[in-house]
């Protein structure tokens, strides 16, 4: 509810976000989960047949295995044979690629180009990087010397571009860098995927930079701000923009604005000097680059600034997270964290670093993997062991994709 560019509390959550039961189910867990546990543990020990193994192929490569992989499969147990099939292109160049495209729009459209956002999260998957880095690393996921496209450029579009019109194999092209030596941006204001090129022109583009924050909880903690709305929190840090009394009555905005802005602009202050730039609004994702100024405010920050004159004044990138206290620390802040700091780093680490988190990922694994979302109590049991395996692993996010499917086998 503010009469800024965006309206980030209007447009329904995405269909493959999960819900909130699910993701308080998968974080609490229930206690009698463990013997449902051990139970498919075993089931998983096992070695599958040549039907499950195909299943298992068909749900993570999205093709059916070659009879020599199929052979391979049938002789291992089923985690196993599920790791095989992540080896497969396709499980990169189509499964992967066609989970993380929703993320780069507002759309949260699957029919969009390749770009670096998307290239980084299929690189990160085939090199088994924590994914737990996902929001904060310095890092992003370029074609190599043989793929025989343009260089990357933090201006457009175009290496991508030519990885999509010349068919490149994603699994075997694909190399990493780190930001810092290709975009410009200094170390210290990389942040994982949301300040890569791709997220940059989604979601900094125009507005007041709360898409970024409210884009990325709906695609990494599997909730959008509708289901964690908390009228408990001060207004003190809801910037001048937001008027407290629209349409004239100021019950709407204690009932309902303050709900989302008193939680979302104290973190979103995190992007307070960040802009994407570009000559052409209508072609930002070819063209234009993300802005950076350290220690200076971007003017968006400051939109409306004469709708409530009162209201917060934003000085600098100091964000702080006031969901780890009232209902919204069922999301599972982490203790080592402070639960504040300054710019989209340290922001990042505190989102990657919740159990929403872990339980966003295994979630959305387990309904691509098995086509339904879990709906029984060996279900939720099952996606508590692949957050723990998850989280103990290495945030190893292939590995999540072989349990689901080795779990679902049968089904």
């Amino acid at each position: 509810m503010k009469n800024g560019m965006e309206k980030p509390m209007m447009q329904p959550a995405r269909r493959r976000t999960a819900t909130p039961n699910l993701v308080a189910l998968a974080v609490r867990a229930t206690v009698c989960a463990g013997a449902l546990t051990l139970l498919g543990a075993n089931a998983l020990a096992a070695n599958p047949n040549a039907d499950q193994a195909t299943r298992i192929y068909n749900r993570i490569a999205g093709i059916p295995p070659t009879a020599a992989q199929l052979q391979q499969m049938t002789a291992t147990d089923a985690v196993s044979a599920a790791l095989i099939a992540t080896q497969d292109p396709a499980f990169y160049n189509n499964t992967i690629r066609n989970m993380a495209a929703p993320w780069t729009n507002r759309d949260q459209s699957v029919f969009v180009p390749l770009n670096d956002y998307t290239a980084t999260v299929v690189g990160m998957v085939r090199d088994d990087v924590p994914f737990n880095t996902l929001l904060s690393a310095d890092l992003v996921y370029t074609a190599d010397s043989a793929s025989g496209v343009p260089a990357y450029s933090s201006s457009n579009n175009a290496m991508y571009d030519a990885m999509d019109a010349n068919n490149v194999d994603l699994k075997a092209h694909l190399v990493s860098t780190t930001q810092s030596a290709v975009s410009g941006l200094p170390a210290a204001a990389t942040a994982g995927v949301m300040t890569t090129r791709g997220a940059g022109s989604a979601f900094f583009i125009n507005g007041t930079n709360r898409a970024m924050f409210r884009f990325t909880v709906m695609n990494h903690l599997c909730n959008d701000l509708q289901l964690v709305m908390d009228t408990t929190r001060p207004p003190d840090r809801i910037r001048q923009d937001v008027t407290r009394s629209p349409g004239g009555a100021s019950i709407l905005f204690l009932n309902n604005c303050i709900g989302c802005h008193s939680g979302m602009d104290p973190m979103a202050q995190a992007f307070a000097y960040y802009d994407f730039s570009a000559t052409d609004p209508t072609t930002t994702d070819t063209t234009g680059q993300i802005v950076y100024t350290a220690g200076q405010v971007q003017p968006k920050y400051h939109i409306n600034n004469t709708n409530f004159p009162q209201g917060f004044n934003t000085m600098d990138d100091a964000w702080e997270n006031r969901w780890r206290a009232g209902p919204n620390y069922i999301l599972g802040w982490s203790a080592t964290l402070p639960g504040s700091g300054n710019g989209a780093k340290s922001l990042g680490q505190e989102l990657e670093s919740s159990a929403a988190f872990a339980s966003c990922q295994v979630t959305r694994v387990f309904k691509d993997v098995c086509l339904r979302a879990p709906n029984s109590s060996a279900d939720f049991a099952q996606v508590n062991s692949m957050i723990s395996s998850f989280k103990s692993n290495g945030y190893k996010l292939r590995q999540v994709f072989a349990e689901g499917a080795a779990y679902c086998m049968g089904t």
